[in-house]
């Protein structure tokens, strides 16, 4: 997959061909419960080894974990693939055999009772509200079946190389990220092999086999030019590249084939204009075009001749904002050109600002209008002020406040620092919540045109806006409040991705016809190709949805996919640790923490470690909450914490830490065996205070989540209120704690802005739910697995020390257990719903006198504190009955195989407690699926039947294959008439290429960049709907002054008749359904002679006789079919 193509050296050398594009062929296709609330308790049974031992051991080479056991070169590639489905066959038989208990026993018992799990409570009140379980199914039921081109990567292996945009071209995919371009062959989504690489970056493990460019600076935007057979992409460092759509062998990258410096700053925006031009924006309302010629001519050169190519394109820009500056003022907006659209029905190109736009002619390049989002016209706007981000603002205001902070003798230092401080993070919250909700929610987001020729922009609102081809603003549609992120049209439908990952379809009236939720991110970019909607999301994952959907072609597939489950799943095994102590502000020797860590390490993948009280009094608690306001955290206590606990662990060598939170006194941390560490990540964190009006640190919880097999697990550490008769504020501090955690990326100062901006949004998320008058879910709710660890300060009720003194020294738990106070609350279904918690079977482990070993060392003080089970680990999985078994429904199994305490640890008056989960997680083989995926498609009778009635292109006839122009201003209609009387008929019109003939002599058809038009015509419009049994009239227009600019470095130097001799161009007329990319195309012969004017007609001569040959008359048009039309046609001659 990291095959990259070769080392194109000689492109230059070796013009583009200018005909035989196979997309320009005529005619051709291209293709609700209760958990035990009578018996809260439940003793699962150990499982039956299996007949055969497949199940993936979590010590095994971390190749294996990283997902990397795909196929080492395409020959094998039948034979793998077969000899996998035959291994996930027997998988398969062997669960079912277990689940059964007929397979043999013939490992030893001993390796049974080692795992043998231990029996559990369970809480009730879960699978309900918002403690019900997540959707997890082989394939999504509220979504389309969707094609994993990139499988969500962990976001640690993507830094210095996330994906930004993509886009499609007739037979390719490509994608522009934070180090190159990608590209992917439609015809190989399908395939699990990784292509001719032999080394596979991290994150693309299960991507299909893709080509990759050698490393650039950021890509920004990419623009597809069919007729040049490139791609162009900008750069952040302002230069443009190209790159040849012809795969070059000869190496394992490929280099771009032109580049040059365009702008200063970064180019922002792209667009291939409907005249073959390049038009790029960028920062301070700057736009440049590009001419076609001077492009053309820079791809022709030779290999001698090279080096003179991105001279020649770099100095023959346009400046269109020097072009419409009239003694020192400008006609346009000055903020940066966030976008550009070329309008291909009435030779028009959108600039875009966050709140302006801008309409120019395609061909003389003239400024049309200026208007604002509100669709007002305006002579001259400068919205630099106004198009101020957030970011810009809130640089401003934390400026603003530190030098407002001046020395004063009545302040301390530490309460200026901590003004200073809170101040800044007033500007930060200040600035995101506008951000959200204020003025900002009009700016424009994205933008596309649809077959109609209407154009459609989003707003940060989640407004959708569509507008004329005049920029004249026509209607408005709101079906989701959060903000666009991006557009994709295809026949009569727009697609319209968000920032909260969802993906909406509508018709070109504005009605939904249906969404759902594509990505568990934000969905960036949107491309069309190859029957499929593929969606980008800020992950960088990438997945394709059939045109179609939502249609009748979802359940199919869904079925289908659903029915193979068995071949495409894997099951993983995985040791966790979790440990949880209350140090109570002390410090621990060596000896305690190899005790209560380090003498069970060695046989688990993952640590899991939560700490409270480190360190407490107002001062740490002042300032934890003042860091904590502008995203920082942590300490020097907790980073000695951390250094200990690793220099345990080995950390380095045997484990690795992968994640830690910190608030005041409370610490998680979560340390990774590192040959499991790759199958780890997205690491995010979260604190939530719940003391004094839930502010400050002292009690409170943090939380880790991570990403594991795909898998969402969380870690929540908490410290909830203190004393016997507390039981409602505990219960409300779990309560507060679930419903308001929120995991954002560890920030600190420098992104403290945009963890702002992720609270702002999770504000936005809660009003969204209750605006729709439905409960939010919590981020919790939607985890695989929930691990609950700390002192919960939980007692013992009914019951006074000397008795539990004595029922411990008699190990009588089973009658303590009874008087607990959480597990009374848990079967309450008021506290911890429908968690689970191993039956404890050590003494309780609260209050000790420090230094005293051994039971005797109970609190014996004045107090005489009963002693309680403060301390506890509790768990949720994907279980919504005991009798679940892992699979792709029930993704993630727990079971606790240790839980215990550590009496012998002295340091507190807490005792350590420890909890080793065994954890089976089942996660689905992208590459497998994806051939799964692929075999539905194309042997299933049904949806193949299904796919040919789409793909059907409605009949149509065209009034004439030849036009004639004068050497006059005149114009010529094209008619095109749709047969069908039930389809729509969508058509597009390109210009397949051009000949000159002077002195006799003819060139070739030569097409300009992206199948453009000659400057010389027009056609409008040049694509649009054609309903069942009507025709519409495309006028093709001769332009008689039109002259050619040469610029050099934006001035204009010379200008002269584009031509002097006769022109021909061949106009393709591109006809395709409402839901099929296949296509049908009438070829259009355009001639222009310079000496007709001249040339005397004979009306009574042969020539008279066969320009009236070449028109078919009106009335005619209906009785013929597309196929006799183009046979008489194919007879007909330019006179």
């Amino acid at each position: 997959m990291d095959d990259r193509f070769g080392d194109d050296n000689d492109l230059l050398s070796s013009p583009p061909p200018h005909h035989n594009h196979p997309a320009l062929h005529s005619s051709s296709h291209t293709n609700p419960f209760s958990l035990f609330q009578d018996s809260p308790i439940h003793s699962p049974h150990p499982r039956t080894p299996k007949i055969f031992d497949r199940f993936d051991d979590s010590s095994s080479s971390s190749s294996d974990l990283s997902f990397s056991s795909i196929y080492n070169s395409s020959q094998d590639g039948v034979i793998q693939t077969a000899g996998k489905k035959l291994d996930c066959m027997m998988k398969f038989l062997d669960r079912k055999l277990s689940k059964d208990g007929t397979a043999p026993n013939n490992n030893s018992t001993m390796s049974v009772s080692e795992n043998r799990p231990s029996p559990e409570f369970i809480g009730n009140g879960g699978g309900t509200g918002i403690f019900r379980f997540p959707v997890r199914t082989a394939v999504h039921p509220d979504r389309p079946p969707s094609l994993e081109v990139r499988p969500h990567p962990l976001r640690e292996t993507q830094i210095g190389c996330c994906l930004r945009t993509i886009l499609c071209t007739e037979s390719q995919l490509w994608g522009g990220g934070e180090s190159g371009v990608r590209c992917w062959e439609l015809s190989e989504l399908y395939s699990a092999g990784r292509g001719e690489v032999e080394v596979v970056k991290g994150g693309d493990e299960m991507t299909a086999p893709f080509r990759e460019s050698v490393q650039t600076p950021e890509v920004t935007c990419v623009v597809g030019d069919e007729g040049e057979r490139v791609v162009w992409s900008g750069h952040v460092d302002g230069r443009i590249r190209c790159w040849r759509m012809d795969r070059r062998s000869g190496g394992n990258w490929f280099k771009g084939c032109l580049s040059w410096q365009a702008h200063r700053g970064p180019i922002l925006s792209m667009v291939m204009s409907s005249y073959g031009d390049l038009w790029s924006g960028t920062e301070n309302g700057i736009i440049k075009i590009w001419p076609w010629e001077a492009i053309e001519k820079a791809l022709s050169l030779t290999a001698e001749e090279r080096h003179m190519a991105a001279l020649i394109v770099e100095r023959s820009y346009i400046d269109l904002k020097s072009q419409v500056t009239i003694n020192g003022v400008c006609y346009m907006f000055a903020s940066d050109v966030k976008y550009l659209l070329s309008d291909y029905s009435t030779a028009k190109v959108w600039s875009a600002g966050l709140f302006s736009f801008a309409l120019w002619d395609a061909r003389t390049r003239e400024l049309l209008k200026v208007f604002n989002v509100d669709g007002e016209t305006e002579n001259w706007v400068d919205k630099s002020m106004q198009d101020m981000t957030a970011e810009d603002e809130l640089k401003m205001k934390f400026v603003a406040a530190l030098k407002k902070e001046k020395p004063q003798a009545s302040f301390s230092f530490l309460q200026r620092s901590c003004n200073a401080i809170l101040g800044a993070a007033d500007a930060v919250r200040r600035a995101a919540v506008k951000g959200a909700f204020g003025d900002d929610n009009r700016r424009t987001e994205a933008m596309v045109i649809a077959i109609d020729g209407t154009i459609w922009t989003g707003c940060t609102s989640g407004l959708l806006v569509q507008w004329d081809g005049n920029g004249n603003r026509v209607q408005d549609f709101q079906y989701h409040s959060f903000a666009v992120q991006c557009f994709c049209t295809f026949g009569s439908r727009i697609w319209v991705g968000y920032v909260s990952g969802t993906v909406q379809v509508l018709d070109l009236q504005g009605n939904l016809l249906g969404g759902w939720v594509a990505h568990s991110a934000c969905v960036m970019k949107m491309a069309v190709g190859a029957g499929y909607v593929f969606t980008l999301a800020s992950h960088g994952g990438i997945r394709g949805w059939n045109i179609t959907s939502p249609g009748p072609l979802d359940n199919l597939l869904r079925s289908e996919l659903s029915g193979k489950e068995f071949l495409y799943t894997r099951l993983e095994n995985l040791k966790i640790l979790a440990g949880t102590w209350n140090v109570g502000e002390g410090r621990a020797c060596h000896d305690s923490l190899i005790s209560w860590l380090g003498s069970v390490a060695s046989d688990v993948d993952l640590i899991v470690v939560g700490l409270q009280e480190l360190e407490m009094g107002a001062g740490v608690l002042a300032m934890s909450a003042a860091k904590e306001s502008v995203g920082l955290e942590g300490s020097p206590v907790g980073q000695w914490w951390l250094d200990m606990i690793g220099s345990i662990l080995d950390e380095g060598s045997t484990f690795e830490r992968v994640g830690s939170r910190q608030l005041a006194g409370l610490l998680i941390a979560v340390w990774a065996r590192t040959n499991v560490k790759g199958i780890i990540g997205d690491i995010d964190a979260a604190a939530v205070p719940c003391g004094f009006g839930h502010a400050i640190g002292n009690k409170g919880a943090v939380g880790l989540r991570m990403r594991i097999y795909d898998r969402i697990i969380c870690f929540v550490n908490c410290h909830f209120a203190a004393h016997l008769e507390a039981v409602n504020r505990r219960n409300a501090d779990f309560d507060h704690v679930y419903r308001t955690m929120v995991f954002t990326q560890p920030s600190n100062l420098f992104t403290a802005a945009a963890a702002g901006v992720s609270s702002a949004v999770q504000m936005l998320r809660v009003t969204n739910a209750v605006g729709g008058h439905s409960e939010a879910m919590p981020e919790l709710s939607e985890a695989d697995m929930v691990v609950f660890l700390g002192d919960f300060n939980y007692r013992i009720d009914g019951i006074s020390y000397d008795e539990a003194r004595d029922f411990i020294s008699q190990r009588s738990f089973d009658w303590l257990r009874e008087r607990d106070q959480l597990r009374t609350e848990m079967e309450a279904g008021k506290v911890f719903q429908g968690m689970r918690e191993a039956i404890i079977r050590f003494p309780p482990t609260y209050k000790f006198e420090r230094h005293q070993p051994g039971l005797a060392g109970y609190d014996a003080g004045e107090k005489k504190r009963i002693p309680a089970w403060c301390d506890r680990v509790l768990y949720r999985d994907s279980r919504s009955s005991a009798e679940s078994e892992c699979s792709l429904a029930c993704p993630v199994v727990g079971s606790v195989i240790q839980y215990e305490a550590c009496m012998d640890v002295t340091e507190s008056d807490h005792k350590p407690v420890r909890c080793l989960f065994n954890v089976d997680i089942a996660r689905i083989d992208e590459s497998m699926r994806r051939q799964e995926f692929r075999e539905i498609m194309e042997s299933n009778e049904r949806i193949c039947c299904m796919l040919k009635e789409l793909s059907k292109v409605p009949e149509t006839i065209v009034s004439t294959n030849n036009i004639m122009l004068q050497d006059s201003d005149e114009s010529s209609i094209l008619r095109i008439t749709n047969k069908s009387g039930r389809d729509r008929a969508l058509y597009t019109i390109v210009c397949e290429g051009e000949s000159i003939k002077e002195d006799g002599l003819v060139s070739d058809h030569c097409p300009r960049g992206s199948f453009g038009l000659s400057r010389w015509l027009e056609v409008n419009p040049a694509m649009g709907i054609i309903e069942p049994d009507h025709t519409v009239e495309v006028t093709v227009h001769h332009d008689k002054f039109h002259t050619l600019e040469e610029f050099v470095d934006g001035v204009p130097r010379n200008s002269w008749c584009e031509y002097t001799g006769d022109r021909e161009v061949i106009l393709l007329v591109k006809i395709q359904g409402s839901c099929t990319t296949e296509t049908i195309c009438h070829r259009i012969c355009v001639c222009h002679c310079l000496s007709a004017k001249t040339k005397h007609i004979d009306p009574k001569s042969d020539d008279r006789a066969k320009v009236q040959r070449n028109l078919l008359q009106r009335s005619n048009i209906q009785q013929l079919n597309s196929f006799d039309a183009f046979d008489q046609l194919q007879n007909l001659h330019t006179p």
